[in-house]
């Protein structure tokens, strides 16, 4: 905030404050017209800070909700009037009551508006609308999306349906144990993400009750607020586009970030098991990614260097092909015994020698 802006806010205070103190209305002590002025102004200036952070669409559903019950309350209290004469109180208290009303029915509806089809000034607002992405209950449940969160790479504002907590109530509150945990996880990454500073959580009452699944609520709603989805659900990942909605898929992210692996390279493995064709082994790397290697049966439970041969790309992820090559190993490798290999035989004027065992 610039410092033109402090001393715009700090002058309109004094000038309050002031006017307060000259006129002192209602025929109060000029001391206390001024604090009721500065008290007064202070509230104006929270008021326009807080307006600030509210969208173009909410603003304008605010004005229109505020209008329609303004007119309404103005309707009603005609026929007030004739049903009740001589009560000046109830036509104050239902516009009072009407526009508060109309102020807060129409901000919550607002968010459906669609500015970006107007074009012009209001095109930039598609892009704010842009930033929103609803949560699925699976990818609450899974958790990676709080770290995620932690580290910067989700902006915007985080929607969670109020029929995906319902979901998540459930399965809490499920008599299987394991469901149990895994409900009361999501609630806890809820929480979580609720508390990061950098990132508005917002939860939306919106529903459906003519559709009974959740994936279909969740692509129903993000066609409304022209959003994204974040889930790892393959299925509703496929769904999703199928319906022209975009969808951020934490499983596809993980996948893109594995190590790029080219055939040639060396890597260092642990195997950990044996492989299902003959004399392989399996190794894991960090981020699950299996590790197939030829010749490695013998070596399981140590750390060995392999050199890749393939890489395979599946719908689960990547399958990384290798093969031990004794050569890699010199003497006094750690991690696996030396090898031992055995000498040919040597030609010594025409006698072949005895074959002899040679420790490399």
């Amino acid at each position: 905030m610039g410092l033109d802006l402090i001393f715009v806010r700090a002058f309109f205070v004094l000038i309050l404050s002031l006017c307060a103190f000259l006129l002192h209305p209602a025929q109060v002590s000029p001391w206390v017209s001024t604090l009721g002025g500065l008290v007064l102004g202070g509230g104006i200036i929270y008021f326009e800070i807080r307006l600030e952070k509210v969208s173009l669409t909410r603003l304008i559903g605010a004005a229109v909700g505020s209008i329609l019950g303004i007119a309404g309350a103005f309707l009603m209290s005609l026929v007030v009037e004739k049903a009740l004469p001589g009560q000046p109180i109830l036509p104050v208290c239902l516009l009072l009551w009407m526009t508060y009303v109309g102020l807060v029915v129409g901000a919550r509806k607002g968010d459906m508006l669609n500015l970006a089809a107007l074009g012009g000034v209001f095109g930039g607002e598609k892009s704010s609308q842009k930033s929103f992405k609803i949560l699925d209950t699976s990818v609450i449940i899974d958790g990676r999306i709080a770290d995620i969160a932690e580290t910067g790479f989700l902006d915007g504002v985080l929607v969670i349906p109020q029929f995906v907590l319902r979901e998540l109530q459930l399965v809490a509150d499920s008599a299987d144990s394991m469901k149990r945990n895994r409900g009361r996880r999501g609630l806890d990454i809820l929480q979580r993400i609720q508390k990061m500073t950098h990132l508005a959580v917002q939860i939306v009452e919106e529903d459906f009750p003519n559709v009974r699944e959740v994936d279909m609520k969740l692509i129903e709603l993000a066609k409304i607020y022209d959003c994204k989805v974040v889930t790892n659900d393959f299925n509703l990942n496929k769904v999703a586009q199928l319906h022209g909605v975009e969808v951020l898929n934490i499983n596809e992210l993980a996948n893109s970030l594995k190590p790029i692996v080219l055939p040639g390279e060396t890597m260092r493995v642990f195997i950990l098991k044996e492989g299902k064709e003959y004399n392989q082994g399996v190794a894991y790397l960090d981020d699950g990614t299996m590790v197939v290697v030829d010749n490695a049966k013998r070596l399981i439970s140590k750390t060995i260097d392999i050199t890749v041969t393939s890489v395979l790309q599946t719908t689960a992820g990547k399958m990384i092909f290798g093969k031990y090559d004794e050569r890699l190993h010199g003497a006094g490798t750690a991690g696996h015994e030396r090898p031992v290999r055995k000498a040919e035989p040597l030609p010594i004027a025409g006698v072949a020698a005895e074959k002899t065992t040679i420790e490399s």
